[in-house]
């Protein structure tokens, strides 16, 4: 900064030091906003835990009650009277929630959406009544029905154990997934009153039953497995009891028990089993929420004392650095030049350029990267700031450092969690491929290619949290595939493939190496074109040679986008940022995006003379053989 004529020295002296005590005035008050809002969300959560937590846990409680009393009607016709009391509480209870939860302010956009969803699926519960009343329900449905009412309170629990702190995350998450095998425990019991009516276990009831099984004790295990011990005792205790273990083989014979076989002779015990379960997973879960709720308060306040601590220190240096800077200010002119262009260089280039690093190599910082300033001062004053300036870099690069982490551990959390269910969805193909083949009955073959399909598209949205963490998916091709299997995989993973037709595209096969890459790149573009376009439209993948490889056009008939928003996706697409959490609607483009950086594809949106938006991918001829060749994992 070049002198000014005519001025103070002391107001050239302000000048220097106002932008490196801005910044360090901004740290501190973005460091303290932080923490504090980090704080006060956490005790918020008490008043989420009155007002929203507590009375949806009753409205599901009365929920599961209804739902039996409502299959007990259904299969037996009788229990009317006690159908309408339980009605009557379930009503009271719902009452209770919308009035507490619309006193509820400062919610989370996403909290408020999934509080409005479950308010939509209690909207619902009038309709189920009436068909239970008039027998136009079958019991099935029925449970099924009452099961996602209470589904959408448990998603709006996942929002709410959003906190900043990540081992009251763990026992929280924990505690959720707990109520949910509790939920999945009221389910078996509605079915075990369906079985005793009908003094059987047809298929349909079988098939449900041992799906609820499955899911019961896979959420009770993993709960189990990341609770502590505090938490943990009451459910390893009822875990090893005399009730636990004849409920378990109650599942054991329900799940076994052919149709024609008819039910044994302790089958009558079976509802006095689930309910002794019923009371103890009702009084642990009871337990365990009030111990997450009693966690709550000490870790807020604890952060906002290390706020307290933290803040108080930070305004200090910044006092004490003005005060400094106003006795000393004339000894300081020539040596402010030098320390002015050394803080530049800090905050500008070599923090920058850290920041920059940290974002896709968490590695320690290099002593180069977190050298201390070094200017040239005669007096211990200067010298003391220019120690600060170093102690704000060693606060700056240690903060930095901390969050990279936090997102390298994040990213690592989301691939563990796809690698797992990827193989689980893999060995789940598996099955179903089996169970295609050894079945011969149109119907239940159309069912099983459903659900194969559904498969498919999951594996593929575990597959894109891989990609957005910068790992590789397991699936590999050794030997180049045609384009056209590409392109019809691809389509095969989106939910109205029905709507897609693909072109002929020319005789050239996709290298082994690049196959599933291009097949989810390609599935998302597809996608994107039939959920942004009128659902009665066709979506059109055309292929062509070019002289530098191919383009492969997915066209739409959607209604477009305007031309700032379109450029905006498609620096998005050429520029590869970094995934925000933020912008999750936008999740596939991100995925495309990867993709594409990954193999030199470039990918463009342009308008389509039929109105929508017509996405061009530009495969590379590397990526090309100039005949196509048998595939082969």
């Amino acid at each position: 900064m070049p002198p000014t004529r005519g001025r103070p020295i002391g107001l050239k002296l302000l000048v220097l030091l106002l932008v490196p005590l801005l910044s360090l005035v901004g740290l501190w008050a973005f460091a303290a906003s932080l923490t504090g809002g980090q704080g006060m969300r956490l005790l918020s959560m008490n008043d989420l835990a009155t007002n929203l937590a507590d009375p949806s846990e009753q409205v599901n409680i009365q929920l599961q009650n209804e739902r039996l009393a409502s299959v007990e009607l259904l299969v037996t016709t009788r229990g009317a009277n006690k159908l309408a009391g339980q009605r009557e509480r379930t009503d009271r209870a719902v009452t209770k929630l919308r009035t507490l939860s619309g006193n509820l302010r400062d919610l989370s956009p996403e909290l408020i959406a999934q509080l409005n969803g479950l308010h939509v699926k209690l909207d619902e519960l009038a309709e189920l009544r009436r068909d239970v009343d008039d027998a136009r329900a079958e019991p099935l449905d029925v449970i099924e029905r009452y099961s996602q009412i209470v589904d959408a309170s448990f998603r709006m629990y996942d929002t709410m154990v959003l906190v900043p702190d990540m081992a009251l995350y763990q026992q929280a998450r924990a505690v959720t997934m707990l109520g949910e095998a509790k939920d999945v425990l009221s389910r078996e019991r509605a079915l075990i009153a369906i079985v005793l009516a009908k003094g059987r276990v047809e298929d349909a009831e079988r098939e449900s039953f041992t799906g609820m099984v499955a899911t019961r004790r896979l959420l009770f295990s993993q709960a189990m497995s990341h609770l502590d011990d505090s938490l943990r005792g009451p459910y390893a205790q009822m875990a090893a009891s005399p009730v636990y273990m004849e409920f378990l083989e109650a599942e054991e014979l329900v799940r076994g028990q052919a149709a024609a076989n008819g039910l044994p002779v302790g089958a009558a015990t079976w509802p006095i089993d689930g309910q002794n379960l019923w009371a103890a997973v009702e009084r642990n879960q009871a337990l365990a929420v009030r111990g997450i709720t009693e966690r709550v308060m000490p870790t807020a306040i604890g952060m906002l004392v290390k706020l307290g601590v933290a803040g108080g220190v930070g305004l200090v240096v910044v006092v004490a650095s003005i005060l400094l800077s106003l006795r000393f200010r004339r000894r300081l002119v020539r040596e402010l030049a030098g320390l002015r262009d050394a803080a530049t260089e800090l905050a500008e280039v070599r923090l920058a350029a850290l920041v920059k690093r940290l974002r896709s190599n968490t590695a320690p910082p290099t002593a180069a990267e977190v050298a201390p300033l070094e200017v040239k001062v005669e007096t211990s004053e200067v010298h003391d700031i220019v120690r600060a300036f170093n102690d704000v870099q060693s606060t700056a690069v240690e903060a930095a450092v901390s969050q990279a982490r936090l997102r390298h551990g994040v990213s690592q959390v989301f691939v563990n969690l796809a690698r797992r269910n990827q193989s689980l969805l893999h060995r789940q193909l598996l099955q179903l491929d089996s169970m295609e083949r050894a079945t011969e009955e149109p119907g239940e073959l159309a069912d099983l290619f459903k659900l194969d399909h559904l498969t498919t598209r999951m594996r593929r949205h575990a597959e894109s949290l891989i990609i957005l963490s910068d790992q590789a998916p397991g699936r590999a091709w050794r030997n180049p595939v045609p384009i056209l299997d590409v392109l019809r995989a691809a389509v095969a993973e989106v939910e109205e493939y029905d709507r897609v037709e693909v072109l002929t595209p020319p005789p050239v096969a996709l290298v082994g190496s690049a196959v599933t890459d291009v097949a989810h790149l390609m599935a998302e573009l597809v996608e994107n074109a039939t959920l942004f376009s009128p659902p009665m439209t066709k979506v059109d993948v055309r292929t062509g040679r070019t002289p530098h490889g191919l383009v492969v056009e997915v066209e739409d008939r959607g209604l477009g986008l305007p031309r700032v928003e379109l450029d905006e996706l498609n620096d998005r697409l050429t520029d590869t940022p970094e995934f925000d959490l933020a912008q999750s609607d936008r999740l596939g483009l991100f995925v495309v995006s990867r993709l594409a950086a990954r193999h030199g594809i470039k990918v463009a949106l342009v308008p389509s003379p039929y109105g929508g938006l017509t996405a061009t991918v530009a495969l590379p001829s590397a990526l090309l053989a100039e005949q196509p060749v048998a595939a082969g994992r």
